[in-house]
């Protein structure tokens, strides 16, 4: 019996696919220390995300104050079955647009390394955040109304005006914040 690998060699299509050869094609690994064919074929040398940042009770108010604009943060955790979906309906309704706008993925329940793990559900995202303290208070610094319940979404347009929901934002929602 021969491995997948041995079989797709023995049939010429070259080495089967590793996990990080597919993530470094989905740009969500640094192409860094990956073999050269490898980085060549991805075609993503400068598009790879391939850090988190921390976000605790002082992320939010500083992302107010002086974040990028327009941007969106979906508030998701591992676990979310519907946080997907939520996620690329947004970036749709953004790359029809043509805007260039942060959309950043806010991961809840995993520390940072484990953040990339997950990142696939989010391709496309221009950030990634991981939850860094204690969960209720930096959900309270968000919005002391969200009733933890996934996915979250804020909108802010260019002057910082806020938006927010619980899933999917409503097609009249988005048209406001990117008019």
């Amino acid at each position: 019996m021969t491995s997948s690998s041995e079989s797709s060699r023995a049939q010429g299509c070259g080495p089967a696919p590793t996990r990080r050869r597919v993530l470094a094609g989905l740009g969500l690994l640094p192409l860094v220390g990956l073999p050269g064919a490898a980085a060549a074929q991805t075609g993503h040398t400068h598009d790879a995300i391939n850090s988190v940042a921390d976000f605790d009770e002082t992320t939010w108010a500083r992302l107010l104050q002086s974040g990028p604009r327009p941007a969106a943060y979906v508030f998701t955790t591992t676990y979310c079955s519907t946080c997907p979906d939520a996620f690329d309906r947004l970036q749709a309704f953004v790359k029809a647009t043509r805007q260039k706008v942060e959309l950043a993925a806010v991961v809840m329940d995993v520390s940072a390394e484990r953040v990339l793990v997950h990142a696939h559900h989010y391709v496309g995202a221009t950030r990634f955040y991981a939850f860094d303290g204690f969960a209720p208070a930096i959900r309270q610094s968000v919005d002391p109304k969200w009733p933890n319940v996934t996915p979250y979404v804020v909108l802010l347009d260019r002057n910082g005006a806020v938006q927010r929901t619980i899933g999917p934002p409503a097609p009249a929602m988005l048209k406001k914040w990117l008019a």
